[in-house]
């Protein structure tokens, strides 16, 4: 499933792995009930929620308006919120499955010219942990997985200062991969995590370990 911004991409691996997915175009606040409908009848069921939709505009505290506020939140919680709502309402016809929402580092400490991204980032680890006390007895597991910097073609030289620092404060020494998210979320999505919700895996190489005095 897509939820805006490439969809083209999206299109093209479900076409790549054929009766094995299906994508989908949509706005994850407005459209979620409908979207987790499409998955069980494309698919009989729903077992797996990924909620990664987000935005990361970057504005100082003083700059950031009413619409701006707003539209983060509408986005990062809002559609964090629909999404398992919809997933949760089908997921326990078939018995429960997993959700698994993307938060962030900045959930949890703060970055400059952040304010809005990192509240709403909090926002979600803490979502997580009540629709997982609320929906514990319908089979339904909720947990989080909170990333650091995350490579991505272009960055280092876009933001070296920023890169730098990461590399000095990550006991590990280098940024995250896609794949070491990816495989934290398939963790907590398999039954390899099934006595596990509510909980927030933070991947970061270590990085909030690391003093800040």
């Amino acid at each position: 499933m897509h939820a805006g911004g490439h969809p083209e991409a999206a299109e093209a691996l479900a076409a790549e792995l054929g009766d094995r997915a299906v994508a989908v175009v949509g706005d994850v606040e407005r459209g979620a009930a409908a979207i987790c409908r499409l998955a069980v009848t494309a698919f009989g069921r729903l077992d797996i929620v990924v909620n990664n939709a987000g935005i990361q505009p970057i504005t100082p505290l003083a700059a950031i308006g009413p619409e701006d506020a707003a539209e983060m939140l509408r986005v990062n919680v809002g559609g964090v919120i629909a999404m398992t709502q919809g997933a949760a309402a089908v997921m326990a016809e078939h018995g429960g499955g997993a959700i698994v929402n993307v938060s962030s580092i900045e959930g949890l400490q703060p970055a400059f010219d952040h304010s809005h991204y990192a509240a709403s980032k909090a926002a979600v680890i803490m979502h997580t942990r009540a629709a997982a006390l609320e929906l514990g007895p319908h089979g339904v597991r909720v947990n989080c997985v909170s990333p650091g910097l995350i490579h991505v073609d272009g960055l280092a030289e876009a933001w070296p200062e920023g890169v730098a620092r990461w590399h000095a404060a990550a006991p590990l020494g280098r940024l995250g991969q896609p794949a070491d998210v990816a495989d934290a979320v398939l963790f907590l999505a398999s039954d390899a995590a099934r006595w596990i919700t509510g909980a927030n895996l933070v991947v970061d190489g270590g990085v909030l370990t690391h003093n800040t005095w």
